[in-house]
């Protein structure tokens, strides 16, 4: 497969600097433009960007000319493919334009409620994607915008999704434990978090309700129909550098032990395997179960499958809803799984799918 070409939005903040990693050297995919606000233009990706990632920057990306996002339409026809890390306040106004163009593959929020957008994650509602062929016409666009779910979201409706699929699903209730690298950088100043827990992050509740309804819904008819079940949440910030860890409970409509839940969770891995197992990103389980009665946790399980499975344990039966009910934790990467890396997973099952 000759590669893609392929440039970032918004290339020098810590989401666009994930994407770099995320693309970095990918089999599908040729890293070719890099764009960011005015004060970049010009400058080497070295010179523009505070690197915050464990990793080297790579040679060839610290050399690369950073150009001015707002001129970026003017070299549309330079790239395949655009990987947007823009601020969620800017992103509705900015992704459009670049999507009546070519793919765009977002980070952001700023489409994921629009009736003709999918909020796409291949294992989950892969059935979605024809939503983009009503966009694209819709609109007249050549090109389209898939954006991924909020980092939280992601863990929940992974965990979900064999649940719903053999059991039905009454309703969820969840907190989350979220990482300082939700936040972004500089994030939570150090003598809010140190020592500290903030059972509020703005807008983030409401997010993970939408989109857990949304991703999990039925596609007919040009439309995705929202899961019919509620979802009620509490969202906090702990001082973890990377992983949102989920407290989950779910009632079901037909009795599910944690037994069953564990089949299901084999059989749904098993289907992903063979759907989307050629998938350069895919991890080899979509879903980690661990039985030690302490785990899943940040530090040890966050980079399993690459970053990429959602890890669950301590998997119960739930008192109040007896035979209906179930509660488990799940663990996921939020600034891999649940951000650019998750995306590029998006960005290949289109390509293999023909919309690119």
């Amino acid at each position: 497969m000759q590669k893609r070409k392929a440039a970032v939005l918004a290339a020098t903040g810590a989401a666009g600097q994930q994407f770099i990693e995320a693309l970095y050297g990918h089999p599908w995919f040729e890293i070719t433009g890099l764009y960011a606000s005015t004060r970049s233009e010009g400058k080497t990706y070295a010179e523009a960007a505070k690197w915050f990632s464990s990793n080297p920057m790579p040679p060839e990306i610290a050399r690369m000319k950073v150009g001015d996002v707002e001129k970026a339409l003017n070299d549309v026809d330079q790239y395949d493919v655009f990987f947007s890390a823009l601020p969620s306040e800017v992103s509705k106004e900015m992704e459009g334009k670049f999507g009546a163009h070519k793919p765009l593959i977002s980070t952001a929020s700023g489409f994921r409620y629009e009736n003709d957008v999918p909020i796409l994650v291949p294992e989950v509602n892969a059935e979605h994607a024809p939503l983009i062929r009503v966009q694209q016409q819709a609109r007249g666009w050549k090109g389209f915008v898939v954006p991924g779910p909020n980092c939280t979201t992601m863990g929940l409706i992974i965990s979900l999704k064999p649940i719903y699929d053999h059991f039905g699903i009454r309703r969820v209730f969840m907190t989350s434990m979220q990482a300082l690298s939700g936040a972004g950088y500089p994030g939570n100043p150090a003598l809010d978090i140190v020592d500290n827990m903030i059972p509020f992050i703005a807008k983030e509740e409401g997010k993970v309700q939408l989109e857990t309804v949304k991703t999990l819904g039925k596609f007919g008819d040009n439309a995705v129909a929202n899961a019919g079940f509620p979802v009620s949440c509490t969202c906090t910030r702990v001082a973890v550098i990377d992983g949102h860890m989920l407290s989950i409970f779910v009632e079901t409509d037909k009795p599910c032990s944690p037994d069953d839940y564990r089949a299901a969770i084999r059989e749904y891995n098993e289907a992903c395997r063979k759907a989307f197992g050629d998938l350069p990103s895919a991890p080899a389980e979509t879903i980690i179960v661990k039985e030690e009665e302490n785990r899943p946790q940040p530090r040890l399980d966050r980079d399993l499958g690459g970053g990429m499975s959602t890890v669950v344990g301590r998997i119960r039966q739930d008192e109040v809803f007896g035979a209906h009910g179930l509660k488990y934790v799940a663990l996921s990467h939020n600034t891999k799984r649940g951000a650019a890396k998750g995306e590029v997973l998006a960005a290949e099952y289109l390509i293999r799918e023909g919309y690119f």
